[in-house]
Formats: C-alpha cells, structure tokens, sequence
C-alpha cells in the first residue's frame, strides 16, 4: 500500500502552477487538531450553552464549519486509523483499541500509507504530538516509522487517561515525569504536549509544515488545573442527567467528589483546549504564517460517559442519538472547522458529507501530493473553496465491541446493524436523517428495499481482518 499515484492532474488550485503562465504559490503550512471524544455540542459554535469556546469558535467565524462531518469510527484508534490511511473501517488495517504488550494498541502495518508520509513527499516537515495510539515505539505501527519526523506525547491510549503519567515519549526516548506524584502537583501532560507542538511550529516556521496535534482533551479522566478548577468551581448544579458506566462512584466521578466538580472539570479541560488553540493561532501570526496555513479542528469521536463525564447535562451531543462506541450519529457525527484565510470564505457553513476519510485526499488535492489506490476517501477542497462538490453515494462504518456493530450512510438514510457477532443476518434499522436526526424512528419495516441496498452495502464494504474479525468470521475465512 506504500505506492501511490496522483489523485489528479492540474486540477486542483495548488496545482494551478501547471497552467502556463500561473505563478506557482507556496505549499500551504497543515495543522490538524484533534480533540478527544468531544461531542457535536460541545463548542458553542455548535450551540454549547454552559460554557464557551471563543478561540476555537474563531475557526469558525473566519473560516467554514462543517455540519455532517463524521469521524473514522466510534474510539480512537480505529478513527485514528482511518485519518492517517484514508480508509474507511471495513478496509483500514486498525479496527478496534486492541492492546499490545508492553504498552500501546496494536500497530500499523509496514505497509500502510500514511497522511504523514504522503506529505513528505512534497518536502514537508511533520510532527505528531498528543495520543498516537498505532503501535509502540519501534513497533511497525511507531510514529517514527509512518511518516512523522517528531513524536512526543503519550504512546498508549490507556495511558493517556493520567494527566499526571509517569511517562511520555519524544520519539524513542522515554522522558520520565511525576514518578512519586501522589499529589498531582507535578507536570501536567497536556501542558508539555502543547509546549512541544508550539516548539515544533516555531522551529520549523520557514518550511512547510504538517503539525498532527491530536489533544487528550477532554478525554477521561477528568482532570483540569486548579486554575481553570477555580474558574468554573460553583457555577453548575447537581442534576439528575447523569448516565455513567457504573463502575462505582470514584470511576463514575473521576477524581472529583461530587457531580458539580466533575462538571466543573470538564469546562475547565474545554477552557484549556481553547486557550491551547488561541495560543497556537497567535503564534501562527506573531510569525507570519497565518494567511498561507491550513488550519483545521475536528474531533476523534462523539462524548464519553467515563471518568465523571456527563454529556447529557452539557447537552454534548446536540440533538443526535448516541454516545461514544455508537454508531448512532451522536457516536460519529463531530465538529469540524476550516480556517484557510484567503482562500475559505470566512464564517461560511457547509453541509457536504464527508468523514475522516477524506482528510488524505484533500490535503493531497492541495499539495499536488500522491495518494494510495485504494483510499476510500474524497477530496472536498471543491467544497472549501466554495465550488461544486461531488458527494460520496456511502459511508461506512463498522465495530467491533459491544457484540459488534456496522452502520451505512447513503444521501439522508442512515442504517444502523446491532449485535452482529450473535446475528449477522440480524434487523437491520433505517432511519431518515432529513427528519430525523435524532434517529428515533425506524422506518425499515415500510422501505425494505432500501433496506436491502444497506444491508448489501454492508456486505461489500467489509473487508476480512485477522487481527480484528467478527465472530462470524472463521480463521479460514479471514486469511483466504
């Protein structure tokens, strides 16, 4: 899957310099930021009222917001998976948070092609800093090893949950921290990460760039800095909404004693990701790089109920259906922001579907880059840059905890499959998103041919895996 070939021949607007005559502009500067299981609600751009996320709405009002955006899957590292290979979850080689010992999730293959890499190609320089969670330092899956220049950050996923670990990596050194703790008055991970991400911007502020800053925040557990605690202490009552795993009160609660604290944490954390954001925008025009950056905000997966979160008092998922580990749209439905001064018409909205999928063809759209055949993704820089944009006839998603799971989007249906690992050939429901977003009405009974398109489309889009099959998948059925 290392090889690669154009996605298209002078017609893209970075590849204008093709035409005689075009001057040929700089490679724009990239910066994904990734927040953890942040939900559609949870910035006020989209409709937060408990808190507000000023820097990062500012994304928002001087670029496009995206309003079906979906994620690569419904936990981190399948979705991670899917940003970073531009496949979707029946074909990219990381499925499911399986663990690999001594630490990390199960590692990228050798052969995956990644954003990473895909962009060194044109020359650019790239680092990764926050949550890898695709293979253990010097695993084939290491960050080093698929495409990144620089990595510092947490490695394994589970680990991420410490705010206070006692280690992070910077590539394959490992930087010891916080070793007798107990306190939690050392150093505060997502405060180094962001250090670290910033460092790399300044460093390499006349080259292109390509900064990947997937942020822990808000993911469990929740844990903010007494000086954000302060801000946000007293201001939410108890209520009666919360929904947590029940795996006892301290696990249900986080650190914290009491719902208004957990409450309280999770703004705090919002905060400092805002603030994060700011300090980054602000960097990117004290040097001058503002107007030819490319800066975009997404979201791995829908909200969380571990660790003390409470989606339903802060009302993170909208109105969709679903938290994370759902296919319902609250599971894979995310925010996702555009900034490209100049050339993104500044506070415009789109409603194009697109998915994590679509990353990797995009930004090679835009650099002239080259991307692998076997992609599933579609470039929407049309859609950026305020043209005419084709649209995907699906998307597809499946997972595999929880008995197993498959979902299909097609223009405004939307097929969800539970359960699949004790009935694959089990109900499938059908849902009109044009008027019902909420995902409350199944209408597979009266539309049982489009049903049977859903289902078909299932079938086809999954691809056999060895190291993530469905129960219904015999070893001798997966290595065929």
């Amino acid at each position: 899957m290392k090889n690669a070939f154009p996605i298209a021949l002078c017609a893209s607007y970075a590849l204008a310099s093709c035409v005689p005559g075009n001057k040929k502009e700089p490679l724009p500067n990239i910066v994904y930021i990734l927040a953890d299981d942040l939900g559609y609600g949870d910035l006020s751009c989209y409709g937060q009222q408990r808190f507000s996320t000023p820097n990062i709405d500012r994304l928002a009002h001087e670029g496009m917001l995206f309003t079906q955006h979906y994620t690569g899957s419904t936990v981190s590292a399948p979705s991670r998976s899917c940003l970073m290979t531009g496949q979707h979850t029946g074909h990219t080689p990381i499925r499911g948070n399986r663990g690999w010992k001594p630490e990390g999730q199960w590692p990228l293959p050798a052969d995956a092609y990644t954003v990473a890499e895909m962009l060194k190609t044109k020359g650019y320089v790239t680092g990764a800093f926050g949550k890898w969670g695709l293979g253990f330092i010097e695993t084939e899956g290491d960050p080093n090893k698929q495409g990144f220049d620089e990595f510092y950050g947490y490695n394994c996923q589970s680990l991420a949950h410490n705010y206070y670990p006692d280690h992070l990596w910077h590539n394959h050194e490992k930087i010891l921290l916080n070793e007798n703790d107990s306190d939690k008055t050392g150093a505060y991970s997502a405060d180094l990460i962001h250090k670290a991400a910033m460092d790399f911007l300044e460093t390499n502020k006349d080259k292109p760039f390509f900064l990947y800053y997937p942020s822990t925040i808000p993911h469990a557990e929740l844990f903010a800095k007494d000086e954000y605690m302060e801000m946000f202490r007293g201001k939410f009552d108890p209520e009666k909404s919360y929904k947590g795993v029940d795996d006892g009160p301290n696990f249900r609660l986080g650190p914290y004693g009491s719902q208004p604290e957990a409450h309280a944490a999770f703004a705090a954390m919002i905060k400092e990701l805002d603030d994060y954001v700011g300090e980054l925008l602000a960097k990117l025009t004290e040097t001058g790089l503002e107007k030819n950056t490319i800066v975009i905000f997404a979201s791995d997966n829908g909200p969380h109920l571990e660790g003390g979160a409470d989606p339903d008092y802060f009302n993170s998922n909208g109105d969709l259906r679903g938290y994370k580990r759902d296919l319902y749209e609250g599971g894979i439905r995310t925010p996702m922001l555009v900034r490209w001064p100049d050339k993104i018409k500044a506070g415009s909205s789109s409603n194009h579907i697109s998915a994590f999928w679509d990353i990797m063809p995009t930004l090679a759209e835009i650099t002239g880059a080259e991307v692998s055949e076997d992609i599933d993704g579609l470039s929407f820089l049309p859609a950026l840059l305020g043209k005419k944009q084709e649209q995907h006839d699906y998307l597809y998603w499946e997972f595999h905890e929880q008995g197993g799971k498959t979902a299909v989007r097609m223009g405004n249906w939307k097929a969800v499959k539970l359960n699949i690992n004790r009935t694959p050939q089990g109900e499938t429901e059908l849902y009109d998103l044009s008027t019902d977003i909420g995902e409350n009405n199944d209408l597979a009974s009266s539309n049982t041919e489009i049903v049977k398109k859903m289902d078909e489309i299932m079938r086809q889009e999954h691809t056999s895996s060895e190291i993530f099959p469905f129960a219904s998948e015999t070893v001798e059925t997966v290595t065929k």
